[in-house]
C-alpha cells in the first residue's frame, strides 16, 4: 500500500508546481504604470537644462493647457513635449487628468520616435498593448537609452545625496524644494517627502531631481555638520542651508562641549546614534584657491575633504561657496581632519582693505612670465613656507620658470615699511614699477606668476594717474578715485585669480595700474576721499568709466544684461539739462553723429568725433563666411543709439554681428587712420574708438572693391562715466560729489567702513 502512495505523490508534484504558476501568472498585479507627466519632465530634462526650458517657455508664452491648469508643475514639460511633435495632442490631450494619466505604449514608442529609429525594437507596440500602460520599471530601464540619443554631453547625471529636509518637516520650506548633501534642489513631480534622512542615489539635472533610482537606507552618516547648540535629547545642527534639531537615539550627557564645533554625525532611522567631533583647527591667510585645495601662509597647499564646508559664522550661520572667499583674507579658521581641510569656518567680514593684484608681462600681453628680477632698495623679510630670513639693502632677487626655486612653495618679499621693490625685469610707460606692499612669485606649468598684495589706497594711488592724467582738474581726480575705488571693491569680491593668488590683475580688462608714476595732485585726490565709495540701496555699485562720449552715454544692454539690475547706469545726455537723446530713425542718428558741434561736455576733446575709411577686403579678414563684402549696415541699436547688431553682405553670403565690442573688432584694423575732430589723425585701430557709429557706402575703387566711411563719436564703452565729460564738468566748478551724481542716478557717497588704516 504504501509503494503506490509514494508513487502517486511523486507523480503529483508537477500538477501542483504547474498550479502554483498558474496561480501566479493569474494572481500576479500588473506592472505599475508611469504618468505621462514624469515621462515628459524626464524626456524634456534629457533635452534641456531647467533653466533653458524656462527660457524657451518665456520665449514660446503660450500654453496647449487650459488657463486654470497652467500653474500645474507639469505643464512647461508637457508643452515642450506637445510643441516639438514628441507627442500629439489630438491622442493625447493637454489636461490634467490625461498629465496626471498613464502612459501608453503607443505613446512612449511615439516619444522615443523623435529620438531613435530604433523605437520599434526599444518600445515594441502592437494592436493588443497600444493603448496600455506603459511600465515604469520598463521607462526606467529604457531612460538610459534615451540619455544616449537626447543628452550627449552628460548633462543628467546619477548622483549619491542626502535629504536633509523638505516641506514635510521644514518650516517655511518652499513647494517642491529639498535640502540636500547636493545643496538645494527641487523635485516637481516626485514623491520625497518620505525619504528625509534616507541616503538615495537618483537622476538630477543642474539641480531638479527626475528620479529616485534607489533608496540606500536610513543608516548612513552626516558629514562636516555644524552645531549650533543642544541638549540630553538632541542636537540643532545647520546642515545643507538650514538649521534642524536632529534627536538623539539615547541620552546623551555631554551635550554641553558640541556647540560651536564641526562634526560627522551618525544616524540610524533619523536619529543620532554617534557624533564624531573634529577639534584640530589651524589659520593662515588665504594665497590661493584651487578646486580641490587651498594655499595657506604658513601650511602650503592643504587638500579640501571631499565634502568640506564654507561656513558664515558671524550673524546667522549660512554656507557659502568656495568662490567667496577671498585670497589674502585671514578671517577665517580651518577645520582639519587627517591631513584635509573639512570646513573654512568664515568668523567676520572681509575688511578688504588690502587688494592682490596680478602683474601681467610687457605689454600687459600676459600673466606670466619667463624670468622676474627685483631688486630690494631697503631691508627685506623673504619667506618660503616656513623658512624666513632677512635680505639687506640693494639685494636683487632673479628667478627664472623651472629652476625650482619657487615651484612648490611660492616665495614672499615684505620690504620694510615705507620702501619700494622694483621689478627691473618689467617696463611699464613710466619705466621700471617700483610695488608697494608684498611681492610674491610662484611657478606655474605655464610659468612665473607675479602677485602684488598692498594696502586698497596704496592701490588707487597708482591707478588714478594711470587712468586720468594727473594735470586733470582736483575735483575729476577725486571723481576717479571714488569711481576706482568702488570699481576695485567690487572687482576684489569677484575673485578672478583665486587660483594664483590674485583678484584682479593690472591690466585694462580691470584698472590699468602703476603704469604712470604717481605725483601729489593725485595722491591727493585718492586721500581727500580717503575710503568713500558710491552705493545703491546700501550697496557698492559697479563704477564703470570709460574715456569720452559722443554727447550720450548708454547701459548695460550692450553688454547683454538687464538694465533692471543696474538702476544707476542710465542712458544720458552729456548736456546740462541731463536729458536722454531719442533717435526715431536712422537718419536722426546719423546727423547727430556726424554734427561736429553739438553741444556737450565731452565736445573740445580730439575724440568727441571722428570718422575713417575702410573697404570690403579689410572687413573681411575680421568676419568670415561672406565672401567678398558688397554691404555695411547697422540694423540694431540700443539706448543712446549704440550700435547693437552689424549686418555685412557678400557675395558669399550675409551675416550679423553681435555686440558694439564685435562690432568694434570686426570694423577696426591696425592699418586704418581715425580722422579726429581736433583735425589730427591717430593710427593703428584694431579695436574702432567706439559702438557709436554710422556706416556709409562710399562706392568702389578702381579694382572693384566696396568702400565704406564710418563716422563715430566717443572713445570707450559709454557705459557709467566720462572721464573727459567729468574733466569738463570740474572746469565749470562742479565738485566731485556733483560729478558723480551726475553720472550715476540715485547713488549716495559714503566712506566704506574698515578696520585697518593704510
Amino acid at each position: 500500500m504504501k509503494k503506490p502512495n509514494m508513487i502517486r505523490w511523486i507523480l503529483g508534484i508537477p500538477v501542483i508546481v504547474l498550479i502554483l504558476i498558474l496561480v501566479i501568472l493569474i494572481c500576479e498585479p500588473e506592472k505599475s504604470g508611469i504618468t505621462r507627466a514624469a515621462a515628459a519632465k524626464s524626456v524634456a530634462l534629457a533635452l534641456l537644462s531647467p533653466e533653458e526650458l524656462d527660457a524657451w517657455k518665456k520665449e514660446y508664452g503660450a500654453s496647449h493647457f487650459p488657463a486654470d491648469e497652467i500653474g500645474e508643475w507639469y505643464v512647461p514639460y508637457l508643452d515642450y513635449l506637445y510643441e516639438k511633435g514628441f507627442l500629439n495632442e489630438e491622442e493625447t490631450p493637454a489636461d490634467q487628468s490625461h498629465a496626471e494619466g498613464m502612459l501608453t505604449y503607443g505613446e512612449a514608442a511615439q516619444i522615443l520616435g523623435g529620438l531613435s529609429e530604433n523605437r520599434n525594437r526599444l518600445v515594441p507596440v502592437n494592436g493588443r498593448n497600444r493603448n496600455k500602460a506603459y511600465p515604469e520599471e520598463n521607462w526606467w530601464l529604457l531612460y538610459d537609452s534615451i540619455l544616449q540619443e537626447a543628452d550627449a554631453k552628460g548633462a543628467v547625471k546619477t548622483e549619491n545625496l542626502k535629504i536633509y529636509g523638505t516641506p514635510e518637516n521644514i518650516q517655511g520650506c518652499p513647494a517642491w524644494t529639498a535640502y540636500t548633501s547636493m545643496g538645494t534642489i527641487t523635485f516637481y513631480g516626485v514623491s520625497l517627502d518620505s525619504y528625509v534622512d534616507h541616503e538615495l542615489t537618483v537622476y538630477i539635472r543642474d539641480g531638479e531631481l527626475i528620479h529616485i533610482q534607489k533608496d540606500e537606507g536610513q543608516n548612513t552618516i552626516y558629514r562636516n555638520v555644524w552645531i549650533l547648540d543642544g541638549d540630553k535629547n538632541g542636537l540643532m545642527v545647520y546642515i545643507g542651508d538650514i538649521q534642524r534639531k536632529i534627536p538623539f537615539r539615547k541620552t546623551y550627557k555631554k551635550f554641553e562641549e558640541l556647540a560651536g564645533n564641526l562634526a560627522d554625525l551618525s544616524m540610524e532611522h533619523g536619529k543620532i546614534t554617534k557624533v564624531s567631533v573634529k577639534k584640530e583647527r589651524i589659520k593662515g591667510k588665504i594665497l590661493s584657491v584651487q578646486d580641490d585645495t587651498v594655499e595657506l601662509e604658513g601650511y602650503g597647499t592643504v587638500p579640501l575633504d571631499e565634502e568640506y564646508k564654507v561656513l558664515k559664522t558671524y550673524g546667522d550661520v549660512k554656507r557659502q561657496k568656495l568662490s567667496d572667499i577671498l585670497v589674502g583674507s585671514e578671517n577665517q579658521e580651518f577645520v582639519v581632519a587627517k591631513g584635509k581641510i573639512c570646513a573654512i569656518v568664515k568668523e567676520r567680514e572681509d575688511a578688504a582693505d588690502k587688494i592682490r593684484v596680478l602683474i601681467m608681462s610687457d605689454g600687459f600681453r600676459s600673466r606670466y612670465h619667463d624670468q622676474i628680477e627685483i631688486h630690494c632698495p631697503g631691508t627685506v623679510k623673504e619667506t618660503q613656507g616656513d623658512s624666513e630670513k632677512t635680505l639687506e639693502p640693494d639685494t636683487v632677487i632673479s628667478v627664472t620658470s623651472g629652476d625650482g626655486s619657487c615651484s612648490g612653495q611660492r616665495l614672499i618679499l615684505e620690504p620694510e615699511e615705507g620702501t619700494e621693490l622694483t621689478v627691473t625685469s618689467l617696463n611699464r610707460a613710466q619705466g621700471q614699477p617700483s610695488y608697494a606692499g608684498r611681492l610674491e612669485l610662484i611657478d606655474t606649468a605655464e610659468g612665473l606668476v607675479l602677485v602684488n598684495e598692498l594696502y586698497l589706497e596704496d592701490y588707487l594711488k597708482k591707478v588714478v594717474p594711470s587712468e586720468m592724467p594727473s594735470s586733470y582738474e582736483k575735483e575729476a581726480l577725486k571723481a576717479q578715485a571714488v569711481c576706482a575705488r568702488t570699481y576695485a571693491f567690487m572687482q576684489m569680491k569677484s575673485n578672478s585669480y583665486s587660483s594664483y593668488g590674485a583678484q584682479i590683475d593690472d591690466s585694462t580688462q580691470f584698472q590699468v595700474y602703476n603704469n604712470t608714476e604717481p605725483d601729489e595732485k593725485t595722491a591727493q585726490a585718492v586721500q581727500e576721499t580717503y575710503g568713500k565709495m558710491l552705493y545703491y540701496d546700501g550697496k557698492p555699485i559697479t563704477a564703470y568709466y570709460f574715456s569720452t562720449s559722443c554727447g550720450t552715454t548708454t547701459n548695460t544692454v550692450i553688454w547683454d544684461s538687464d538694465p533692471e539690475k543696474t538702476p544707476y547706469l542710465r542712458c544720458l545726455s552729456l548736456q546740462t539739462a541731463r536729458s536722454r537723446l531719442n533717435f526715431e530713425n536712422e537718419a536722426e542718428f546719423a546727423a547727430f553723429i556726424k554734427k561736429n558741434e553739438f553741444p556737450s561736455y565731452d565736445s573740445s576733446y580730439p575724440l568727441y568725433r571722428w570718422n575713417v575709411k575702410t573697404n570690403g577686403n579689410i572687413i573681411a579678414s575680421h568676419v568670415s563666411g561672406v565672401g567678398t563684402v558688397t554691404g555695411v549696415t547697422v540694423t540694431s541699436r540700443g539706448p543712446g543709439g549704440v550700435a547693437m547688431q552689424l549686418l555685412v553682405k557678400g557675395t558669399d553670403g550675409e551675416t550679423t554681428i553681435s555686440g558694439q565690442n564685435a562690432i568694434r573688432s570686426a570694423l577696426g584694423d591696425s592699418s586704418l587712420s581715425i580722422n579726429r575732430s581736433d583735425g589730427k589723425t591717430s593710427e593703428g585701430w584694431e579695436l574702432l574708438p567706439s559702438g557709436f557709429l554710422i556706416v556709409e557706402d562710399a562706392g568702389t575703387d578702381e579694382n572693384g572693391v566696396a568702400q565704406f566711411r564710418i563716422y563715430g563719436g566717443g572713445y570707450g564703452h559709454g557705459v557709467g562715466m566720462s572721464q573727459n565729460g567729468a574733466q569738463a564738468m570740474a572746469k565749470t566748478g562742479m565738485d566731485y560729489e556733483e560729478i558723480l551724481n551726475y553720472f550715476y542716478d540715485g547713488v549716495t557717497i559714503e566712506e566704506k567702513e574698515s578696520t585697518d588704516a593704510s
